[in-house]
């Protein structure tokens, strides 16, 4: 099956020119996808690594010239920023464009987007399951959404159309494409995606504030399993406050399951039942080989990365 080149949209406004814009913007470069792609940051340092990265055609330092005209709006800031930001940008959206973004939580879109959107523009919440630990405009690559799902949590009333249109967009950019209900969104990415980042940040605060342990031994003996904590907390602070404030009531209903079974896992250890940690650790070995079995990790040793030659 040959993929369709043709350009999907005139404009491609890129709201947010980070880890994933810019990431959205080398995969729309690779695939046709648009006409013309703008980006806007309203930060000066942001605008000159975008510029010399090179993946939009125009850069703006304000959202009126960067949405104008744009067949598509896409939100790729922090979470929060995304109520003013809708304000802002509302008179200068084009009718029957689509207006969307890249946020990890669902239901704080629609709550705080959806007023703003004027008549004739399409909302369509989007979120890839996709990234790095890494951010910025030089941090992009078009093959970051290759094989990764993109969920689309398109409002009750939207057009039909406008859904299809955006699967479309995220399926050209490399993604699978799931239809899901915001709420639900919420509660499946609070348990993989939030609650673990949550454990990340809090166990590696925790091994930083042990006056027992040195911060060098910390480090020199990080591939106990410490290192692969240290590059999910690594990921950018801002976006995950924000994460973490719009998705609570999910978080911590996740958050209230863990501890609930890390109960029974400190039970199990403090009573010798060799067992019930056998068992458990057999049911979750195989959670991690399924994980593989679908393409949303490497099989390889290591965690899929590799050791550097010295």
């Amino acid at each position: 099956m040959t993929m369709d080149s043709r350009p999907l949209f005139g404009k491609v406004a890129l709201v947010g020119v980070g880890l994933i814009g810019s990431s959205i913007a080398h995969a729309m470069r690779r695939g046709g996808l648009a006409a013309h792609i703008a980006g806007y940051t309203h930060r000066t340092a942001t605008l000159e690594k975008a510029r010399a990265a090179g993946f939009a055609d125009t850069l703006h330092d304000s959202l009126a010239p960067a949405v104008r005209d744009a067949d598509l709006v896409v939100l790729a800031t922090p979470v929060g920023t995304f109520g003013p930001l809708a304000k802002e940008m509302s008179a200068f959206l084009k009718p029957g464009s689509i207006l969307s973004d890249v946020g990890s939580v669902k239901t704080a879109v629609v709550r705080d987007v959806g007023p703003f959107v004027p008549d004739g523009v399409h909302l369509i919440p989007a979120h890839p399951v996709a990234g790095t630990e890494q951010s910025g405009p030089e941090a992009g690559f078009a093959e970051l959404f290759d094989g990764r799902w993109c969920i689309l949590t398109p409002p009750p009333g939207a057009d039909i159309g406008a859904v299809d249109l955006l699967k479309t967009f995220w399926q050209r950019l490399g993604s699978q494409v799931e239809i899901m209900d915001p709420k639900h969104h919420d509660l499946v990415l609070a348990i993989t995606s939030h609650v673990p980042h949550l454990i990340a940040y809090n166990i590696v605060g925790t091994a930083a504030d042990l006056e027992t342990v040195t911060e060098s031994e910390v480090i020199k003996f990080s591939a106990g399993g410490f290192r692969d904590f240290t590059r999910i907390a690594a990921s950018d602070p801002t976006m995950w406050r924000d994460v973490f404030l719009n998705n609570r009531e999910a978080v911590l209903e996740m958050l209230g399951r863990f501890n609930e079974d890390l109960s029974l896992l400190q039970r199990a250890i403090r009573w010798g039942d060799g067992d019930a940690l056998f068992n458990l650790f057999t049911r979750t070995r195989a959670i991690r080989r399924s994980i593989i079995d679908v393409g949303q990790d490497s099989p390889e040793p290591n965690f899929g990365r590799t050791q550097k030659k010295s």
